[in-house]
């Protein structure tokens, strides 16, 4: 059962202090965007929207800046990124608050982003200095063929709401490490953990017109002036499939490079000789991080018929235990969704399925005695495949399991589907283990763990989940073009 926690008064000043740190010129703005605290609705900042004009001039700007910046050596800019990581390292606890103050998650999450959304700065202060290049024969004689790699050139990047730090840093951290100017857009209900953590940049060393952060209510508007900008070489967008479509067809008009990390409906699979306290844990890490507010959450939970009521007996015992508040508050567990539609998704989901014959395990409700945007953690057992829970993302603490019998049967259910982003797989069997991971159209599987995503790993989809990857050495190649040169050896006849 759920209880609504109130936030520590302590760390509600803390942060009403951290957010009184945050820099932001208002001065292209042509109108203001209120930032709301989810769990109480309260205005906590005011942004600019900077419109078009402003989205032009952050393009003019970056775009100067790059020309320097591109000229530097790897290990300037390494040694830049790394100061960066040790700031954001030593304002953690500050920035935990900023993310958790206006986007909702508790406090001991947000501290885990920060570390996560660190780790891709650590990461490409590393990479920086280990581009990519080589040098062979030409196979008839004659001339060597050099390659090496370039900044890709001014990048526009396009971060959600659900990590507001992780998000940024594993965009802006490889397009730095690349040598490319940037003009970032966070969400507007999100946008100061991105403001502050590039200020924290520019104290770091990276020059004050190299990173130009737009907050706008009209994204539609921005992307189509930027994108159609011929200074603008890179897009880079998470978000939902549908606007990445759109995103890619202007991206067209220009030949962009682009990276886009679309929506996920990612299939949990758990067999009957599964570890059943590890695959509980596991699927709970899964589902319920972020509050099930992240593009790989467990999003269709497939059980096998021997293990299926024991596992959905646990699962119901550890989310009935969750406690629902403020971020901020003591021993919460799950925090507010981000608005109300989201509320409202919940609970349009919960009943249809219910409708449909589902059962009803824990939860199901919104919790109305609070203006902020609450929803109990939520089981679901013997999902109908039909129901809006078992065939769209769902986003949010709802938790929808369906029974299998075969391993043939529940790979071909798992890749039922156009998304192709991440999957989950629980048996003991290592043969098992790998033989499904293979035949899973996902970009990225967890084996028998539920938090897969490593800044040391590339990040991104199969099918209509995207298109190239974040984190690793292959996020850094995002920003970088390929040069070849050809040089004559000696003369020939």
């Amino acid at each position: 059962m759920t209880a609504l926690l109130n936030a520590s008064p302590e760390l509600i000043a803390a942060s009403d202090k951290v957010i009184g740190r945050v820099h932001i010129d208002h001065k292209m703005a042509s109108r203001l965007i209120d930032v709301q605290d989810p769990a109480t609705g309260l205005v906590i900042a005011q942004v600019p929207d900077t419109g078009v004009e402003g989205a032009l001039e952050a393009v003019t700007v970056a775009h100067r800046a790059g020309r320097s910046w591109a000229g530097t050596t790897t290990r300037h800019r390494a040694d830049v990124l790394r100061r960066w990581f040790d700031l954001l390292i030593d304002n953690a606890d500050d920035i935990a608050m900023l993310i958790t103050r206006e986007m909702g998650k508790p406090l001991v999450e947000a501290r885990a982003e920060v570390t996560y959304g660190s780790d891709f700065v650590r990461w490409y202060a590393e990479e920086a200095v280990r581009p990519g290049g080589n040098v062979r024969d030409l196979p008839t004689g004659g001339a060597r063929l050099l390659t090496r790699r370039a900044p890709v050139g001014l990048s526009v990047l396009i971060t959600p709401w659900n990590f507001p730090l992780a998000m940024a840093t594993r965009k802006i951290a490889p397009a730095l490490a690349a040598g490319c100017a940037v003009v970032v857009k966070p969400a507007a209900l999100t946008p100061l953990t991105t403001y502050f953590a590039v200020q924290l940049a520019v104290e770091a060393g990276v020059p004050a017109d190299l990173i130009q952060v737009i907050s706008t209510e009209d994204p539609s508007a921005f992307s189509t002036a930027v994108l159609q900008d011929p200074r603008v070489r890179k897009v880079s967008f998470t978000g939902s499939t549908g606007v990445g479509k759109v995103l890619l067809k202007l991206a067209a008009e220009n030949v962009l490079k682009s990276s886009m990390e679309l929506g996920g409906n990612a299939p949990l699979i758990v067999f009957d000789d599964a570890n059943l306290q590890r695959a509980v844990d596991g699927t709970f890490a899964a589902k319920m991080r972020n509050g099930g507010q992240s593009c790989i959450a467990a999003n269709r939970i497939f059980v096998q018929d021997g293990v299926a009521d024991e596992f959905v007996a646990t699962l119901t015992e550890k989310m009935s235990r969750v406690s629902t508040g403020h971020g901020l508050a003591p021993g919460v567990g799950l925090g507010p969704l981000i608005d109300d539609r989201a509320v409202a998704s919940m609970k349009r989901l919960v009943q249809e399925a219910i409708a449909a014959g589902a059962d009803l395990r824990t939860g199901g409700e919104a919790i109305r005695d609070s203006s902020g945007h609450f929803f109990e953690a939520t089981l679901l057992d013997h999902v109908p495949a039909s129901v809006q829970a078992a065939t769209t993302e769902i986003f949010g603490p709802v938790a929808a399991v369906q029974r299998f019998k075969s391993e043939d049967e529940v790979v071909e259910r798992a890749n039922d589907t156009a998304f192709g982003l991440a999957g989950y797989v629980f048996t003991e069997s290592l043969d098992r283990a790998f033989n499904v991971a293979d035949r899973l159209e996902t970009g990225l599987v967890g084996i028998n763990q539920g938090i897969p995503s490593n800044a040391a790993a590339p990040f991104g989809g199969l099918k209509q989940s995207g298109l190239g990857r974040e984190g690793s050495g292959e996020g850094l190649e995002e920003y970088q073009e390929i040069r070849f040169y050809n040089l004559a050896t000696h003369a020939t006849a």
